[in-house]
């Protein structure tokens, strides 16, 4: 059976640390260790987790050891984040959000979790990046929380 990718943002990894999202975080990373599904993140994750604490940089290079796929900012990506630009879904100040959203969609990945409740996880956003996406010849992006994504089958 295929595994499913699953692209995380920095929300989803610093959450391992953070009390409100830490048990559905952990639940994520353990379904990643289990093998269950392959992470995928980015040069944008990366550069995210940079100035994070020690601890968070950790769980960054664990991650990228289970093994993970890496996915990297490039023309293609550029081009569909002006597009969200251009429909105005976000502003270029929330450039990073958007090239999470694009990154993802670019990649065919099977779900996008975050805990950005505020640009990324949200109905109406979702639908708003979607239509570009379909728009632009790209195949929709599903978007949730880890919470919904997690197995039921934690151990």
């Amino acid at each position: 059976m295929k595994k499913l990718r699953v692209y995380l943002d920095t929300s989803v990894i610093g959450g391992c640390f953070d009390p409100e999202f830490e048990e559905w975080s952990e639940a994520l990373m353990n379904d990643f260790r289990k093998g269950r599904y392959l992470a995928v993140v980015s040069n944008v994750v990366e550069k995210e987790i940079e100035p994070a604490p020690e601890f968070v940089r950790e769980l960054y290079t664990e991650i990228l050891s289970l093994p993970a796929e890496v996915v990297q900012v490039d023309a293609e990506v550029l081009s569909l984040v002006e597009q969200y630009i251009a429909h105005q879904i976000l502003t270029q100040q929330f450039i990073d959000d958007m090239l999470h959203i694009s990154l993802a969609t670019i990649a065919e990945v099977d779900v996008l979790v975050s805990w950005n409740f505020k640009h990324i996880v949200r109905l109406d956003k979702i639908r708003l990046f979607n239509a570009v996406n379909l728009e632009q010849g790209y195949k929709p992006l599903t978007i949730y929380s880890p919470r919904e994504v997690i197995s039921n089958d934690q151990e």
